[in-house]
């Protein structure tokens, strides 16, 4: 498992699921009420986890990708996009579903998205896949996806977040187990020594006898 790649595929998913609005009955606004209930959730659930487990480790080992002028920015731009996807969401929850309102506030969060998605795609992932190991980048989506998982039934309430004190707030904090288990197996593997996956050394069964 790779956090790049799973972060691509719900990108797409995303896509698709804006399609499903886009070419859905306009009148049936159970169905399209029911569709973007489903979307808004995976959008937070989606940003609420890179935020957790994606960006602190980003801006630990990231130097900046394609256009950014640095991590900072470029997870402080991603933070900012978040919070604009989080308002349109907001807004269309204020409107009733299939109203011109509510079209309005759901085409903002597409654009908003859409931006968003295309940001991160050049920056941060590719940014990510050059500094982290492959290694830490599974350890990282275990947790990302299990947390998803928790979260997915009744999603998670959206709070915006101020860019520049999530970048100073988890941008200089010590190594994470993520990190230190990821550098052990990286080490062991290094050495030729097979590894369970969670850091731990297998032991052979010529071993386990002495």
């Amino acid at each position: 498992m790779d956090i790049t790649e799973i972060i691509q595929h719900q990108h797409d998913e995303q896509r698709r699921m804006f399609a499903y609005l886009e070419q859905w009955p306009r009148d049936d606004h159970d169905g399209l009420g029911a569709v973007w209930e489903r979307l808004a959730i995976f959008l937070e659930t989606h940003a609420e986890a890179e935020e957790k487990y994606f960006y602190p480790e980003l801006l630990r080992l990231g130097t900046g990708g394609a256009d950014a002028e640095s991590v900072d920015e470029e997870v402080g731009d991603a933070v900012k996009d978040h919070n604009q996807i989080r308002q349109a969401v907001r807004a269309a929850d204020d409107h009733e579903v299939g109203s011109d309102g509510w079209w309005t506030a759901v085409v903002d969060a597409n654009v908003h998205n859409s931006d968003h998605m295309g940001e991160e795609e050049r920056q941060d992932l590719a940014d990510f896949r050059q500094q982290a190991s492959l290694e830490l980048r599974h350890e990282i989506a275990l947790k990302f996806i299990r947390y998803q998982s928790q979260k997915a039934a009744g999603g998670i309430k959206p709070v915006d977040k101020d860019p520049q004190e999530f970048v100073a707030d988890r941008g200089a904090g010590p190594e994470t187990d993520s990190e230190k288990s990821a550098a052990e197996m990286a080490e062991e593997a290094a050495e030729g020594r097979p590894t369970t996956g969670t850091g731990e050394t297998k032991t052979s069964s010529k071993e386990a006898a002495s």
